[in-house]
Order: C-alpha cells, then sequence, then structure tokens
C-alpha cells in the first residue's frame, strides 16, 4: 500500500533539459570569418570617412586661401585705406575697451536687479548686446583689412 501512494503522488524530481542552446553551434571558422568580413566593412567605411575628412579639409582650405589672397591683393591697392583701417581698429579697441568698462559696471551695480527680474535682464541685454555684436564685427573687419602680411604664412589673428 505504501508503493500505492508512493505512485499516485507526482515525483519530487522532474527531467530538466540542459543542452547549451536549440541552435546547432556554429563552427570556429565560420566565426571567425563572420568577424574578419566585419572588420574589413569597418576598415572600408573608416577609409570613405577619412577621404571625405580629407576633400573637406581641402575645400575649407582652398577657400581660406582664396579669400586671404583676394585680402592681400586689396591690401596691396589700397595700402593707405588699410594703414587708416589699423588707425581706426586701434581707436575703436579702445572705444570697446570704455565700452566693456560702462557694461561691467552696470552689471556690478545691478546685479541682484539683473538676478530677479526678468524685464531688468531683457532691458540690460537689449540696451548692451547688439553694441556689443556690432562693435565686435566692425572691430573684426578692421583688424583683418589692416592686418599686415605673415612672413610664416599663416593667416594673423585679429
Amino acid at each position: 500500500m505504501s508503493q500505492e501512494s508512493s505512485r499516485s503522488r507526482p515525483p519530487f524530481y522532474t527531467q530538466i533539459d540542459v543542452s547549451q542552446s536549440a541552435y546547432p553551434p556554429t563552427p570556429a571558422g565560420r566565426q571567425e570569418a563572420e568577424q574578419t568580413r566585419l572588420l574589413r566593412e569597418i576598415l572600408a567605411a573608416q577609409d570613405r570617412q577619412n577621404e571625405l575628412l580629407e576633400e573637406l579639409v581641402n575645400q575649407l582650405c582652398g577657400a581660406q586661401k582664396q579669400r586671404a589672397n583676394e585680402l592681400m591683393q586689396w591690401k596691396q591697392a589700397n595700402p593707405h585705406l588699410a594703414r587708416s583701417c589699423r588707425a581706426a581698429a586701434e581707436a575703436l579697441s579702445k572705444v570697446q575697451a570704455e565700452f566693456l568698462q560702462s557694461l561691467t559696471a552696470e552689471i556690478n551695480a545691478n546685479y541682484e536687479n539683473l538676478m530677479d527680474g526678468e524685464f531688468m535682464l531683457n532691458e540690460f541685454v537689449d540696451r548692451f548686446g547688439p553694441r556689443m555684436a556690432h562693435l565686435n564685427g566692425l572691430l573684426q573687419m578692421l583688424a583683418q583689412l589692416s592686418a599686415t602680411p605673415n612672413p610664416t604664412g599663416t593667416p594673423n589673428a585679429p
């Protein structure tokens, strides 16, 4: 009777499938060939990217060299104007320094108001922002037009 009762109960242990996977394992040679193919594709893509970058650099350098040549020709054709641009750039640089002084004084005097009120900040930006942007643009233009040729062949920094 004890055997009959043990047969009617489910077994404590069941069978478990512990095989590696449902798919057949790939041969090592096939896997290496796939990796080699992928690496070759990556290398080809990198080579293409390098070619495109070289073309882009050549185009940008060509445009920059053309602009530098045109600027040099203009300076040679208008030496008196280039000297005038140099004097104007120096004078405008002093004006910019004074403008920056008044700007920083305004910021230091009204720091709390600028932090607390959006209206005050907008008024400040409207008052000083466009002037600063235009002043910087004018200074850059005058500096480029008045720059002396660099003997090393590299462009002058304004």
